[in-house]
């Protein structure tokens, strides 16, 4: 390395093999992988192509997923990815969660929403926040068997999370929470329920306090499933709590930090999403190409014509953008550095990513891609929620602009 800057902190600070040091972090790519984070990313792909592509199209018409494929995400261990041994999960890197939602959604952008659900938001917030006893109870279910859901969302309460109404009244040593949820992602079938609440609302968001629900908790009660545009796999659910009786010892972490907690894991879950629309560009990226160069317009293939490829490399330019954005967000978190900003414009720019390649690679295969002969139309469907949940893209506009324009 010639670098003067380097050679000079070599000089201060322990000699040419520091520079060396230095030279090789520098030039270190974003997806140089570890061993453990390359090896999680071959059994995924591997298992999203042979376990999980066979049950997509039927998952997506009859709006259900499929037993097996929830089965396979357990055994395999991706429900729990981050999860300390400890209490049964493989203790990997953020990264590695990050891969596992990019590969995922290659297939299907559905089932990776279930893992990045459990991984980013379930499990990390009783990880961080929860006491021991918690930990114990429910960490060892959600990397077995157990899917958990969020709810913060209501009626009244969507980009303006925090003017939430359901509200939990102390009695004793237990809370009584009334109040309904809307878009709960996975709550027909989840065993364990998130639940944001106001202990009084005169205190405004210092009031919110997060709660751990039992779904067999009496007074809980799932609502019909929406039938949705896109993700139809995936149940999403009203979420109603009729006077649900629970104990003092189910508050998650501080009483009156709900929104401080709700803040911080939607911002690492911001980096999940950006994951998500990143491998939905990716899947119907690779769905497409293949036709295009066996699809024959005058004699020759449409991949063959200068105005596709152009189109055809501009689209590939930004799925590659976007894989650099969403890998800069993931490692700045993992190393405990500042990434609300990187975070926001990762899932900002992979929502209109995906959504723009999705639309490409239907005009690019003409009619055929209008129709569900080909999967194209389905990463479009799925496509469309990137820029409305876990922040809209107006509120990942906000926050980028507040945060570059403090830096002036």
């Amino acid at each position: 390395c010639r670098s003067p800057l380097v050679r000079l902190l070599g000089l201060f600070r322990g000699g040419p093999n520091i520079g060396r040091g230095l030279c090789t972090l520098v030039q270190s790519p974003l997806q140089m992988f570890t061993e453990s984070e390359h090896l999680l990313q071959e059994t995924v792909r591997k298992l999203a192509t042979e376990k999980i592509a066979p049950h997509v199209a039927q998952m997506d018409r009859e709006g259900q997923f499929s037993q097996e494929v929830i089965n396979a995400l357990f055994h395999n261990g991706l429900m729990a990815i981050e999860t300390p041994a400890e209490y049964g999960g493989s203790n990997l890197s953020f990264t590695s969660t990050i891969i596992a939602i990019e590969e995922l959604a290659k297939v299907d952008p559905t089932v990776s929403l279930t893992v990045e659900l459990q991984n980013s938001i379930i499990n990390a917030l009783l990880v961080e926040h929860g006491t021991q006893l918690q930990k114990e109870t429910w960490l060892p279910r959600l990397a077995t068997d157990t899917l958990g859901s969020f709810c913060l969302s209501e009626a009244g309460s969507g980009s303006d999370a925090f003017a939430l109404r359901t509200k939990a009244e102390k009695e004793g040593d237990h809370y009584v929470i009334n109040g309904s949820k809307q878009w709960t992602t996975n709550a027909d079938d989840s065993g364990v329920f998130l639940v944001m609440a106001s202990i009084d609302y005169s205190l405004g968001y210092k009031g919110i306090t997060c709660f751990i629900v039992d779904r067999n908790t009496p007074g809980i009660q799932i609502g019909k499933k929406e039938d949705k545009l896109g993700l139809r796999a995936s149940s999403t659910c009203p979420v109603v709590l009729d006077n649900v009786k629970v104990s003092k010892e189910n508050v998650l972490g501080e009483v009156g930090k709900g929104y401080k907690y709700a803040i911080g894991i939607l911002n690492e879950g911001r980096i999940g999403i950006a994951a998500q629309m990143l491998g939905l560009a990716q899947g119907v990226f690779d769905v497409t190409l293949p036709y295009l160069k066996t699809r024959k317009q005058f004699g020759s293939p449409i991949s063959d014509f200068q105005g596709m490829q152009h189109q055809i490399a501009s689209v590939a330019t930004d799925i590659e953008a976007t894989r650099a954005l969403v890998y800069n967000a993931a490692r700045l978190k993992e190393n405990k550095l500042a990434f609300v900003k990187e975070a926001s414009m990762a899932k900002l720019f992979a929502s209109q990513v995906a959504e723009r390649t999705a639309s490409k690679c239907i005009e690019w295969a003409g009619g055929i891609g209008f129709t569900r002969a080909l999967p194209i139309e389905k990463y479009f469907r799925d496509s469309k929620i990137g820029p409305i949940y876990e922040g809209t893209s107006n509120m990942q506009l906000n926050t980028i602009a507040k945060l570059v324009l403090a830096k002036y």
